[in-house]
């Protein structure tokens, strides 16, 4: 394993979404996380392929059967050597397994314990069911996600699972830990995604207050009202999206359209902005959308191609940055961030669930004898 978070080791509780996501995040920085599947009661065989959930990779994997008494003692003996763990699962959920905070950190009162879900660990709704649809009505995020008119547009789940979610629980394990580093106590970190997606509107807020932002669904500058911040059709049936915000990229934009800055509105006429809309998108019209990224290739006008998830690793910026990678013959987004002397890696594709278990659990102290008893008695597939 390679890179910074190399000397910590995290046991996960799978989960779906954004749980995985972040200690995927965590594994490609170096973290050992070993993540505990559920027990199928049928090990997998040496020629099973791999389990090509890409949120999966990175980690190795044991199937623990945890309502069998051994299995929950196998994850505690875990716990003891770790230095976090990760769960997914509604509140309550670890508790009743007897894997909760008190447990796990009464076997080891460093533990930092990630937990992740909607709407938190209490709460009138901290029990209901929910996803990222859900998370982000109720936080604010999806309301202005939309064009003028029209209804609210849910980002996929980007907003609430992955950005406002597994991202902000990386975060919070990143800093538990470097905190219980200097302190020798750990700590229950509660990511909540209606929580997140809050946290990641603020600026929305801020813009507001400023006067920059009215209450508007598409009439603002970042939600498709302005005509210079916009996705434009183009002859070829695709798409080319073009943001110029700053008065002097807006002027480059108007070179690269062959339009005369004397002949329009002010850029920031917002009454003239429908009808400025209909002018750039007239000019888009006329070229592909290739064609237009070649136009924008050099400037500053802030254009690019609206490329589709299946096409984007073949841009040049993306070759050679490698925001893509291969890993047997599977092409996926690569480790994010950068790290100059300590890079992250991919560093294995997803296991079927369980395949992992003798070699991981030796590697954790889990002697042959006791692997031996656990698959027999059916704790461990």
């Amino acid at each position: 394993m390679t890179g910074p978070l190399e000397s910590v080791r995290i046991v996960e509780l799978a989960g779906i979404g954004p749980g995985p996501y972040t200690c995927m995040l965590l594994a490609d920085a170096g973290a050992d996380v070993l993540r505990i599947d559920r027990a199928t009661g049928s090990p997998p065989s040496p020629g099973d392929e791999p389990h090509w959930d890409l949120l999966n990779r990175s980690r190795r994997s044991v199937a623990v059967d945890l309502k069998h008494p051994e299995g929950v003692r196998l994850v505690l003996d875990l716990v003891e050597q770790a230095d976090g763990l990760v769960e997914g699962w509604r509140p309550g959920v670890a508790e009743r397994l007897g894997i909760g905070p008190r447990e796990c950190m009464g076997r080891n009162p460093r533990l930092v314990y990630g937990r992740m879900t909607g709407w938190g660990q209490d709460g009138p709704l901290a029990s209901a069911a929910g996803h990222d649809i859900n998370y982000i009505a109720l936080a604010g995020a999806l309301w202005p996600i939309g064009r003028f008119g029209e209804r609210p547009v849910p980002p996929l789940n980007l907003v609430g699972d992955f950005g406002g979610g597994g991202m902000l629980l990386a975060f919070g394990m990143c800093a538990a830990l470097l905190e219980a580093r200097s302190s020798g106590r750990g700590q229950v970190v509660d990511a909540a995604m209606v929580d997140g997606a809050a946290s990641l509107m603020t600026m929305t807020f801020a813009f507001r207050r400023l006067g920059l932002w009215t209450e508007g669904r598409g009439v603002n500058v970042l939600d498709t009202g302005a005509p210079f911040y916009e996705v434009y059709d183009t002859a070829d049936g695709k798409w080319f999206a073009v943001g110029a915000i700053e008065p002097r990229f807006y002027t480059e934009l108007l070179e690269v359209l062959g339009l005369d800055a004397d002949e329009l509105p002010p850029q920031n006429d917002r009454e003239q902005w429908p009808a400025l809309k209909e002018r750039f998108a007239a000019v888009f019209r006329t070229r592909s959308r290739d064609e237009w990224a070649e136009a924008f290739a050099g400037t500053d006008a802030c254009g690019a191609p609206v490329l589709s998830p299946w096409e984007a690793h073949t841009h040049p910026h993306n070759q050679h940055r490698t925001t893509f990678v291969e890993v047997e013959g599977v092409v996926q987004p690569g480790p994010v961030p950068r790290f100059s002397r300590t890079p992250a890696a991919v560093h294995n594709p997803p296991s079927v669930a369980g395949a992992d278990a003798p070699e991981a659990l030796r590697s954790w102290g889990i002697n042959e004898e006791r692997i031996a008893a656990l698959r027999a008695e059916g704790a461990v597939d």
